[in-house]
C-alpha cells in the first residue's frame, strides 16, 4: 500500500495488514466472480478481535475508538479488500453503545463482540422515501409487550449474513408529532426469528458483489425490550450511526484511493510506450498528482470527523464533508488508475476494475453527493432549505 509512513496507529495497521495479507487479491477476485460472501475473511476479522474494535472491554472488545475503526476499514481496502462485507459492524455499533440500556448492553455486546451474534444489518431506507427518513411508512404499533411492524425497506444490505438488524420504524403517525423528526423508534431485530414470522427477504442483484436486499413486514412482532432508548426519539439515536457510518466509509474510499494511486504510480512508472515510461508524461503524472493530493486532503477531514465522534461533540458536518471528500478523491484515483493502465485496466486480473465498480458506489450511498452538498449549504452555511 503506498502509504506507509509512521504515524501513532502504526502498529494497528500493520497488524490488519498482516492479516489481510493472508486473502490476497485472488481470494476477492474469486469472490467476486462467484458473487459470495468473504466467509473467511469476516471470521479472520472476527476472531482477531477487529470487529469488536469499538466495543468496551468489560463487554469483551477492544475498547477503541471511531479513529481505531477507521483505521481499520482503510486498511481493509487499502490492501485490495472490500470493508462493505463487515462495515456495518462498525457503525451499527453506535446507536446500540450509546442508547442502548445497560441491560441491552449486557445482553448483546458480549455475544457480538466474540462473534457468536452479527450485528451487520440496518433498516432505514424505505422505496418511496429513500433518504427522505423523516417520511418513512414502516410502522411498529405497540400492543402489549410487543411492537407489530408493517412496511418495506430496500438496499438492506447483509441479511443473509447478520443475526441482528437494527430497524427504525415509525412509532407516532406524522400528522401527530410536532416535528417530523419525532415519532420514530429504534428496535433491535433477531433476523433468525423475523425470516419466519413475518419478514420476507427479496435480494437485489446490483453491480458489485455488495449483498443488498428489499425486506418486506407483514405483522412482524417485535418483543417491548427490543425498543433502544425511548419511544419516538429514534431518529436522533440513529444519527450517531450515520455519522459513524459516514466517517467509515469515507476511510474506505481513502483506502480505495491509496490503493488504486499505488498501482497505478508502480504501473506508470514501469509501462513504456514509444520508448519512454508513460509516468514520464506530464498528462499522466497530473491527474495522479491531483488525485494524491485529493486523498490526503480527505484523509484530513476524516480525522476530523472521527475527533469530534469520538469526543461525543456534534460531528454532523464533519462526518458528511469527509465522505463527500473521500469519495470524490477515491473515484478520481480510480479513472486515472483504470484509464493510464489501458486495456489491462478492464482485466479482471489486474482487479483494477473491481475496485472500480466498488469505489463508484459511494458517490450514490450511504448517502449521495447532492445530498451532503444540500446539508453543507443549509446546516453550515444557513441557505434556506432547498426541499
Amino acid at each position: 500500500m503506498l502509504k506507509a509512513a509512521t504515524d501513532r496507529y502504526q502498529d494497528l495497521r500493520d497488524a490488519v495488514r498482516g492479516l489481510c495479507a493472508q486473502f490476497p487479491d485472488e481470494y476477492h477476485r474469486k469472490l467476486d466472480e462467484q458473487r459470495a460472501y468473504p466467509e473467511a475473511f469476516v471470521d479472520a476479522l472476527t476472531k482477531a478481535g477487529w470487529l469488536a474494535a469499538m466495543i468496551p472491554s468489560e463487554y469483551g472488545g477492544a475498547g477503541l475508538g471511531l479513529a481505531e475503526a477507521s483505521v481499520i476499514m482503510e486498511e481493509i481496502n487499502g490492501s485490495g479488500g472490500n470493508s462493505g462485507a463487515c462495515h456495518g459492524q462498525m457503525y451499527n455499533m453506535a446507536t446500540l453503545l450509546r442508547h442502548g440500556s445497560a441491560e441491552q448492553k449486557r445482553r448483546f455486546l458480549p455475544k457480538i463482540a466474540s462473534g457468536e451474534w452479527r450485528l451487520q444489518s440496518m433498516g432505514v431506507t424505505e422505496p418511496g422515501t429513500g433518504t427522505d427518513t423523516t417520511n418513512i411508512r414502516t410502522t411498529a404499533v405497540k400492543k402489549g409487550d410487543h411492537y407489530v411492524v408493517n412496511g418495506q425497506k430496500v438496499w438492506i444490505s447483509r441479511v443473509q449474513h447478520s443475526d441482528w438488524m437494527i430497524l427504525l420504524a415509525r412509532t407516532t403517525p406524522i400528522a401527530e408529532v410536532a416535528k417530523k423528526s419525532e415519532g420514530m423508534s429504534i428496535f433491535m431485530v433477531d433476523l433468525r426469528v423475523a425470516a419466519k414470522s413475518g419478514m420476507t427477504v427479496r435480494p437485489i442483484a446490483n453491480m458489485v458483489n455488495h449483498e443488498t436486499n428489499e425486506l418486506f413486514f407483514d405483522n412482524l412482532e417485535i418483543p417491548a425490550e427490543n425498543l433502544i432508548g425511548h419511544e419516538g426519539q429514534g431518529f436522533r439515536y440513529i444519527l450517531d450511526g450515520l455519522n459513524a457510518e459516514r466517517t467509515l466509509i469515507a476511510a474506505e474510499c481513502i483506502g480505495d484511493g491509496y490503493w488504486f494511486i499505488d498501482r497505478v504510480t508502480r504501473y506508470a512508472g514501469q509501462r513504456v510506450v514509444f520508448g519512454r515510461p508513460i509516468g514520464q508524461n506530464q498528462g499522466v503524472q497530473f491527474p495522479i498528482a491531483e488525485s494524491y493530493i485529493e486523498v490526503e486532503a480527505a484523509n484530513l477531514m476524516r480525522w476530523r470527523a472521527c475527533e469530534l465522534f469520538d469526543a461525543r461533540e456534534p460531528c454532523g458536518a464533519q462526518a458528511n464533508m469527509a465522505k463527500y471528500l473521500a469519495a470524490k478523491a477515491s473515484w478520481e484515483a480510480a479513472n486515472a488508475c483504470i484509464q493510464f493502465h489501458g486495456g489491462y485496466g478492464f482485466a479482471h486480473e489486474y482487479d483494477i476494475e473491481r475496485k472500480f465498480r466498488e469505489t463508484r458506489l459511494y458517490q450514490v450511498a450511504p448517502i449521495s453527493t447532492n445530498l451532503i452538498l444540500s446539508y453543507v449549504a443549509e446546516h453550515v452555511l444557513g441557505l434556506p432549505r432547498s426541499f
